[in-house]
């Protein structure tokens, strides 16, 4: 949970004064590109890779890990090679040969995507204990992380911190601060009671100068990945015995009021609306996919169908246009969702996922081959995927969520 982000981040931080144009990035709305930047071989995607390198890379890495298909080696050296020596990861690093410096603007975001995604593909055990030890090191006294070090804690770069750790074998409950508080207590202190109406149950990104705190989808649906302790590709949660919003400040509670939140946000059309400006009245698909997949983690599939649907209808030219991250925010909410990512809509989504890289090592065979293999007594492919979610557009959640701030 993207993102790692959204247009609703975007929102969110002109708000406070920090414009994500890392975040605008992951939406589609591309920054002019860095000069003189070369996109390396072994990276995914073929766009200016300054805000997102590290982040889309990861997020692929996640995805591909849900449906069994492993990356090349040249791409997981790659990413791996962007690691800094204290442990933490930038952006983007043109000559990841050299030593970092002061100019490597190392942030949570980026080292805890990258964190996943090692953990995820395997054999890369120091490099994501490093990744861990610096986010221990840079976590914030209230329990929860900014997206660079020194700065005050935010809902989605704590989500994605909290994934990271979980992934990498960690409890993040146990990972405290100095005073002794936990992401998940950062974020309760994130949520909206219950009593703020329609708002009720969402997390605010921060709070504004004023301490004040507004509803964000974008943060909501990074929240509900980070109370419920999981990676950008959630598994399918349960149906709760109430769907409407209760107070309480436990990780349970926090989940589930975000989820309803999401749930109340989705239903009337179906999808939710870019808060960019001049965007008005126009979908976030991104922030949309993470929002699906964040209420089936929480509250199971029955408000995700149609949504979901919606999707499948409207976001491949979205995915095409955004890339890689884009792809695998629709394949963490197929996931999700229980629904096949090979069939979106008639889109193969791992296949254009892939071919946005290098050629992956291996791959999977799709359901209905696998099907086959195992006499159909066996759980379909999709369901043994082994990684959560979480920012474009993750999205990051996480929507391409990775926001950055100045």
């Amino acid at each position: 949970m993207n993102i790692r982000r959204s247009a609703a981040l975007v929102a969110a931080t002109v708000a406070i004064g920090a414009v994500s144009a890392q975040t605008a990035f992951a939406d589609g709305a591309s920054p002019k590109p860095s000069p003189k930047v070369v996109v390396p071989s072994g990276l995914y995607g073929k766009g200016d890779p300054t805000y997102d390198g590290v982040w889309r890379q990861s997020l692929a890495f996640v995805a591909q890990d849900t449906v069994g298909v492993k990356p090349s080696a040249k791409a997981v050296d790659w990413l791996a090679g962007q690691q800094c020596e204290n442990g933490g990861f930038a952006a983007f690093r043109a000559e990841p040969g050299k030593a970092c410096d002061k100019k490597a603007k190392i942030d949570s975001n980026s080292t805890a995507a990258a964190v996943q995604a090692l953990a995820a593909v395997g054999g890369r055990d120091g490099e994501v204990a490093k990744g861990v030890d610096w986010l221990k090191k840079n976590q914030n006294g209230d329990g929860g992380w900014g997206y660079s070090p020194g700065m005050a804690s935010d809902a989605n770069s704590t989500s994605v911190a909290i994934g990271a750790l979980a992934e990498a074998g960690e409890k993040p409950a146990e990972v405290k601060s100095g005073p002794g508080n936990s992401g998940t207590d950062a974020l309760a202190d994130l949520a909206l009671p219950c009593s703020k109406g329609k708002d009720g149950g969402a997390l605010a990104y921060q709070p504004d100068k004023k301490g004040k705190l507004e509803a964000n989808a974008d943060a909501t649906a990074a929240g509900v990945l980070g109370a419920l302790g999981t990676g950008f590709a959630p598994d399918k949660g349960t149906a709760p015995d109430s769907y409407t919003c209760e107070d309480g400040k436990g990780a349970d509670s926090v989940a589930h009021n975000a989820a309803v939140y999401l749930q109340n946000q989705l239903q009337p059309r179906l999808y939710l609306k870019s808060q960019l400006a001049g965007a008005a009245d126009q979908p976030d698909y991104g922030n949309t996919a993470d929002a699906i997949a964040a209420v089936a983690a929480a509250e199971g599939t029955k408000y995700t169908k149609d949504p979901y649907t919606w999707l499948e209808k409207n976001a491949k030219d979205w995915a095409a246009q955004t890339g890689p991250a884009a792809y695998a925010e629709l394949i963490f909410a197929a996931h999700a969702t229980g629904n096949d990512p090979r069939d979106f809509g008639g889109t193969d989504l791992v296949a254009a996922l892939n071919k946005t890289g290098p050629d992956p090592a291996s791959t999977k065979a799709s359901a209905s081959d696998e099907k086959k293999d195992d006499g159909g007594d066996g759980p379909n492919w999709w369901i043994i995927g082994v990684m959560f979610i979480a920012a474009v557009g993750a999205g990051f959640l996480f929507s391409g969520r990775k926001k950055q701030q100045p």
